[in-house]
């Protein structure tokens, strides 16, 4: 009979995959957004004026598939750069406490929450 004690459970594993999820997504296909939407769209480069008009992006939020996309890449944003902050306290010489935690944490749940009401206020 073993004697082990039992490891405590952690939610840990749970914010690492959002933070690397939402790394990816940055990772791919960040530049090429920024890129459409600050800069091709707003100078005209090789892209039609209307394509950011509000009535195409209306419509991609009122389709389900737009809906979700658009749920995905901002709520996985938001977790991404709410784990980087929270890391990144330690390098600017703030210790991370369970205020911190909480801060972080937090703002990315209220983003998640956020997004998640608006695009179901906007209807199907």
């Amino acid at each position: 009979m073993s004697t082990a004690p039992l490891r405590k459970r952690s939610r840990a594993p749970i914010f690492w995959l959002m933070f690397g999820a939402g790394g990816m997504l940055s990772a791919l296909f960040g530049p090429m957004l920024v890129w459409i939407t600050g800069i091709a769209v707003p100078l005209g480069f090789s892209l039609h004026a209307d394509l950011l008009s509000y009535n195409k992006v209306h419509a991609l939020a009122q389709n389900f598939i737009g809906k979700g996309a658009l749920f995905v890449f901002i709520a996985l944003f938001a977790w991404h750069a709410a784990h980087r902050l929270f890391h990144s306290l330690h390098d600017v010489g703030i210790h991370p406490g369970p205020a911190a935690k909480a801060a972080c944490y937090g703002s990315a749940f209220v983003i998640t929450l956020v997004i998640g009401f608006s695009l179901l206020s906007i209807g199907f």
